[in-house]
Formats: structure tokens, C-alpha cells, sequence
């Protein structure tokens, strides 16, 4: 682990210990243990703190998005730091429960194991997995939030969108190209298939438009190359 991976590794310790507490700090050590498992290439650390940043820039402009402004809660913190604590790319065929829904159920251990209240662990699963299909309804706030700090690469520049899908076929380097092409275009034509890919005002006014054209351009992509 280089120095830098180290520095960033502690920052996130200090930010879980600011959430949970520092005698939980061992749990966030273990979290950021399966970010860093050496299969990932974008479920990673550096995608756990990006999408704590994108919750506390939601946070940032409630205040204006309404006459009762609302922020995001703890359980939405919570459900940020497990949402990915489970990814693994199962070969095809496969059956069981997907990641979500094994990130789902480590929450719930992991919280009660930390002595917090049972509602709250049941809250924190069931955020974690909204993001399972990034689907939520419209007076979910919380799951608006979560989601949309999930798709927020989505709406990014370009280099950094293309960087995005190569991590992507890199976790799915052991399916075939042809394989992978068809599931990849499949998930991103249902994405514009949304009237909208993101729940919050404040995320579909920053990234939607950019979102789209991005998502546009990596399915041509897909399907256009030999």
C-alpha cells in the first residue's frame, strides 16, 4: 500500500469515526479493508469517499431546495459506507443474492454488532438496497439521495466517464467481450429508457444532461466496435 493509499485510508478512518464514533473505529478499518480488496477497480475506496463528498454536497444546497428543506440522515451515511462492502463479479449462471443484497445484510450485523439501534440497522439495509436498481419513490428522500450519489459519476467529464468504464470492464475482465457488451448496453439503455436518471433536484440540474450524453456515447461504443 503506497504512502498516499495510506493517507486517503486514514482520512476515511477519521470520517467514519465522525459518523459512528471512535470505539467503532475497527469497523470502519474492516470496511475500507473490502474497498480495497485487489479485484476492484472502481468499487474502490476513492468511490466510497467520492460519494460521501456528493451526499454532503446534497447536504450543502438543502436549504434551498424548498419550503422544508430536509438533509440527508445518519442512516444515509451509514448506507454509503456498506452500500459496495460486498462486490463481487459472479460468473454466469450464478444464483444466490447479489452483492446489494449481501451488502444489505452485513449492515445489519455490522450495526448491531456496534450496539445501534435495531431501527436503525433495518433503515441502513434498506438503503443499501435502493441501489440495487437505483429506483426509489418520490417522497423517499433518503434512497433519492443515496442513489443519486451513486450515479454521480454518471454526469462526470469525459475523461473521467471513459476512465469509469474501463474500471468497469476491468471487474468484468473474466466475461467475454461479446458477453459483456450485451449486459453493459442493456443496463445502459435502460438508464435512458428513465425520465430521469436521478431523484434529487439538485443532482438532475448539475449532471442529467451531461449523464445522458455520456451514457449515449459509451452504448454507441458498445455497440458500434468490431
Amino acid at each position: 500500500m503506497t504512502a498516499m493509499t495510506c493517507a486517503h485510508d486514514d482520512q476515511l478512518v477519521r470520517r467514519w469515526v465522525e459518523l459512528a464514533g471512535e470505539p467503532a473505529a475497527r469497523f470502519g478499518r474492516e470496511l475500507i479493508s473490502r474497498y480495497r480488496e485487489p479485484h476492484r477497480r472502481y468499487h474502490t475506496a476513492e468511490h466510497l469517499a467520492r460519494m460521501l463528498d456528493f451526499v454532503d454536497f446534497l447536504e450543502a444546497g438543502a436549504e434551498s431546495s424548498g419550503p422544508v428543506p430536509r438533509t440527508p440522515s445518519i442512516a444515509v451515511r451509514y448506507a454509503v459506507w456498506f452500500h459496495d462492502a460486498v462486490y463481487q463479479v459472479d460468473g454466469p449462471g450464478s444464483s444466490g443474492p447479489g452483492n446489494e443484497e449481501r451488502s444489505a445484510r452485513l449492515a445489519g450485523e455490522v450495526l448491531r454488532a456496534m450496539g445501534l439501534p435495531g431501527a436503525l440497522a433495518v433503515e441502513v439495509s434498506r438503503l443499501v438496497r435502493c441501489t440495487a436498481e437505483h429506483r426509489v419513490h418520490t417522497t423517499d428522500h433518503d434512497g433519492a439521495v443515496l442513489c443519486d450519489a451513486d450515479l454521480a459519476i454518471l454526469g462526470s467529464g469525459d475523461r473521467a466517464y471513459r476512465r469509469y468504464a474501463e474500471q468497469i470492464r476491468q471487474e468484468y475482465r473474466a466475461v467475454p467481450e461479446p458477453q459483456f457488451r450485451a449486459g453493459r448496453a442493456a443496463v445502459l439503455r435502460s438508464l435512458l429508457g428513465r425520465i430521469a436518471i436521478y431523484n434529487t433536484a439538485r443532482a438532475r440540474a448539475l449532471l442529467e444532461s451531461k449523464a445522458r450524453v455520456n451514457i449515449a456515447a459509451e452504448l454507441e461504443r458498445l455497440t458500434t466496435r468490431a
